[in-house]
């Protein structure tokens, strides 16, 4: 259910100040005994969460569309089969997105040109810009799943509806028995709450 707030995930991220934070590594490396299928689930998760900040830095290095496609495909693909060098004690992405500033620049060589937009050392620091907004992204993703969790029933249910069915304000106010007025209010109250739990726990996550 949460994942199908996307659209109001993502408002709330414009409206929401930046909080510089220290992310959390895992504590240890992957396990030499995880199982096949663990780890093709660790991985599934892993690249579901990276893959935003990789076809951004992709489609913003690589001007052709179709190109760019084929270029994060093989990214994905190198990472699966790699994923054993992978050190859990480093963010996912920040790894993922070295891998990706190597094939772009393979992209390049590969065609006998020099990099026709981004240097060598412009390409480095955006994939260090995409590491640390991924990272930024997934904490206010995660204080948004507990601030939502901490919504009252009906404050919730009124998310579900404008947000999750994509209702408009009118079908909502039906739903719910009230005026589209009432609702237009009702939502601004409920952003206004979840905005500041979400900056609190950021706070709190950074202290």
């Amino acid at each position: 259910m949460k994942s199908r707030f996307c659209g109001f995930f993502s408002f709330l991220l414009t409206i929401s100040v930046r909080v510089r934070h220290t992310v959390k590594s895992p504590k240890s490396t992957l396990a030499a005994d995880m199982s096949e299928k663990k780890k093709r689930e660790l991985f599934t998760d892993c690249w579901l969460n990276a893959e935003p900040a990789i076809s951004a830095y992709v489609f913003a290095s690589i001007s052709l569309f179709h190109d760019a496609e084929d270029v994060v495909q093989r990214i994905a693909h190198e990472l699966a089969r790699r994923f054993d060098e992978y050190d859990s004690r480093r963010p996912f992405v920040a790894w993922a997105l070295w891998i990706a500033k190597s094939r772009v620049i393979d992209y390049y060589r590969a065609r006998g040109r020099s990099h026709e937009v981004l240097s060598d050392e412009l390409l480095g620091k955006l994939a260090d810009t995409m590491a640390r907004q991924a990272d930024d992204r997934s904490l206010r993703r995660e204080a948004l799943e507990v601030c939502l969790d901490e919504l009252p029933p009906r404050s919730r249910r009124l998310l579900d509806l404008r947000y999750a069915e994509e209702l408009s304000i009118d079908e909502t106010a039906r739903e719910i028995g009230s005026t589209s007025g009432s609702v237009r209010v009702l939502l601004s109250r409920v952003r206004t709450v979840l905005a500041s739990c979400i900056e609190r726990r950021l706070a709190m996550e950074n202290a």
